[in-house]
């Protein structure tokens, strides 16, 4: 098991994505904190894993929330090896039409909240002395703007770039920090962008989500499970000497 012994935390596990890295990491041998706001499914998952995993409330956009949800974690499981910031809300208009509270939702939770959940969990691995692994999820969206998506895109732009910069400054303490860019994901968060393409774009609800799928090389939209290798590799000592770079998880529909 790669991760035999490890202590991780998983923003947003509780759901998602998230939840299948959480499922995949307990499967490697880690204790895993499902931190997230959804306590009911944080608590589910953590039943279902017999254990192996613990829900501990998180908000990202407060720092006292985030502080204290890394302290829990470091004195209930004897410390922090790996932090996977997957965390993250989604919203999409006309650049006309975006709003200031929209913009400030999305960049508090995909941006301020990811920088200073990675620096509370640096701060306690540097006390350590033993290093560790970052995972900062990013996104296709990342790479390129998209006309109704500047906000996220604008977010997950910064994601990236911030991955590299803490990844160039944290490696002299032995902490790997990288990212992983998904493209489009069949999770139910999809049902809600599906409502808003169809709003703007006039289409019927389910033909965005359809059409996404079908022009991905691969032949469909990806799977939660499907991003659970990458983020098990960045996390393990296969990914020792692997710093700074984001991953594209996304069946090929980009090329970097």
């Amino acid at each position: 098991m790669k991760l035999a012994g490890k202590v991780a935390i998983v923003t947003g596990g509780a759901r998602g994505i998230g939840a299948a890295i959480v499922e995949r990491y307990v499967a490697e041998g880690a204790t895993v904190a499902i931190a997230d706001l959804a306590k009911d499914d944080g608590e589910a998952l953590a039943r279902k894993l017999d254990g192996k995993a613990f829900f501990v409330s998180l908000d990202v956009t407060k720092p006292d929330s985030i502080d204290a949800m890394v302290k829990s974690v470091a004195a209930k499981a004897g410390g922090i090896d790996i932090l996977v910031n997957n965390a993250a809300v989604f919203d999409l208009a006309p650049i006309v039409e975006v709003t200031e509270k929209s913009w400030d939702l999305l960049f508090d939770v995909n941006v301020k909240g990811l920088f200073f959940t990675l620096q509370s969990v640096a701060r306690t691995m540097i006390a350590q002395g033993k290093g560790g692994k970052i995972v900062n999820m990013a996104s296709q969206a990342g790479r390129r703007g998209e006309a109704l998506v500047s906000v996220y895109c604008a977010t997950k732009a910064a994601v990236i770039s911030l991955t590299q910069s803490a990844g160039l400054d944290l490696i002299k303490y032995g902490i790997n920090v990288n990212g992983i860019a998904p493209g489009v994901v069949d999770t139910p968060m999809w049902a809600e962008v599906d409502a808003l393409f169809a709003k703007y774009e006039k289409r019927p609800l389910g033909e965005k989500k359809r059409l996404v799928g079908e022009a991905v090389p691969f032949g469909r939209m990806g799977t939660p499970e499907d991003h659970t290798g990458a983020a098990l590799f960045l996390a393990s000592a296969d990914a020792d000497y692997i710093v700074a770079q984001t991953l594209n998880v996304d069946g090929g529909n980009w090329m970097s």
